[in-house]
């Protein structure tokens, strides 16, 4: 039977009734992914209700190269992982972070988005906080109080790395961001990301500016953020991992990350 659909296709080539684009489009592989799909700027609908995003600009990217068409599925976030065991899609593309937790239920591809902390304080602040190095100089922490939210892995981070700081712990970024404006922080530790679409991009954050370099220790911040997929499906990892490597080596993930971002939003030495 294959081989008679075969000549048939062929045949039907020949006399020009189908083209060969028209072929691989039918026959191209189709991988459902799914997403929230109201988590901007990462997945999120437009007012015309088109998905954007930097999710969805990779997922794009990364079919592109495997040469497969994409299904998008909307989903809610705290079913995101029983619906991909579920098979209700075949990826994850949702700035899920690649965590301990998560690898002992799914796998997850090479990380094409950092999951890293960054300091905020004024402008001109004058003062030397991290060397060369990139490790913190915890003398010049002497005095200054840090505002980080509760039980979160920027608390940690500063527990393990400068006890002798001076920390103030926040249950809401709200108030986190208030005390920093009114002076009762001198800074505050975030995500570097949310930080600039919740503070430094407004009015309110128009005299402050990141005055650390991005902290991105795996032990406190994991590894960053991965291609969802489930286990046993080592041929699709190893696609996925080679074409993420591409999209990073061939500057589409830094082209993604400035829609949206000052910024790049991945590690530069992913890039090998």
């Amino acid at each position: 039977m294959k081989q008679f659909i075969k000549l048939t296709t062929m045949a039907a080539i020949a006399i020009g009734l189908v083209s060969v684009t028209q072929v691989q489009t039918a026959t191209a592989e189709t991988l459902r992914v799914g997403m929230e799909c109201t988590y901007a700027p990462f997945n999120f609908k437009t007012a015309e209700g088109n998905l954007d995003g930097y999710d969805v600009d990779v997922a794009k990217g990364v079919a592109k190269i495997l040469g497969a068409e994409l299904k998008f599925v909307c989903q809610k976030w705290d079913g995101m992982i029983p619906a991909l065991l579920a098979n209700k899609f075949d990826l994850v593309i949702a700035s899920m972070s690649i965590t301990d937790s998560r690898l002992e239920k799914m796998d997850f591809s090479a990380p094409y988005r950092i999951s890293v902390g960054r300091l905020v304080g004024k402008k001109d602040m004058g003062i030397k906080l991290f060397d060369d190095g990139g490790k913190p100089m915890a003398d010049n922490f002497e005095g200054l109080k840090i505002g980080v939210g509760r039980a979160t892995t920027y608390a940690k981070w500063f527990e393990a790395k400068l006890p002798g700081a001076k920390v103030v712990y926040y249950d809401s970024s709200e108030a986190m961001y208030l005390d920093l404006t009114n002076g009762r922080t001198d800074m505050i530790m975030t995500n570097p990301m949310k930080a600039f679409l919740k503070f430094l991009s407004k009015e309110d954050g128009a005299g402050y500016e990141f005055v650390s370099p991005q902290i991105d220790e795996t032990k406190f911040f994991g590894i960053g953020v991965g291609i969802g997929l489930r286990k046993g499906n080592d041929e699709l990892k190893k696609r996925l991992d080679t074409a993420v490597l591409e999209l990073t080596k061939n500057g589409s993930l830094k082209t993604y990350a400035l829609k949206y971002f000052p910024f790049a939003i991945h590690n530069e030495g992913w890039e090998g």
